[in-house]
């Protein structure tokens, strides 16, 4: 199998999105086969090793699935500015009026 240009950097990418997102193997290898996936769960571990390669096909069906995936995770926390604070500590009130 010949390998697509940037075949390499997407692999590592679709699997650092992955182990950041807290994802196992199975669960990436069953969303990506309901979506038509040709390939087996231990071939999918092999391409995110780096063991073998896929079909662009595969490669660009298993990243839309693990994008799926995040999709479905609930929202990160996010960082408060200072205002967010004041608002809330303050009920909502303008500064200087009690």
């Amino acid at each position: 199998m010949i390998a697509f240009p940037y075949s390499d950097e997407q692999r590592a990418l679709i699997s650092a999105a992955i182990v950041e997102s807290g994802f196992s193997v199975g669960e990436v290898w069953l969303h990506y086969f309901s979506l038509s996936g040709d390939v087996d769960e231990y071939e999918v571990e092999a391409y995110l090793t780096g063991i073998m390669q896929l079909p662009q096909s595969e490669c660009n069906l298993l990243a839309l699935a693990v994008n799926e995936l995040i999709d479905e995770l609930p929202p990160r926390r996010r960082a408060p500015f200072s205002d967010d604070l004041l608002k809330a500590h303050t009920g909502a009130r303008e500064i200087g009026k009690a």
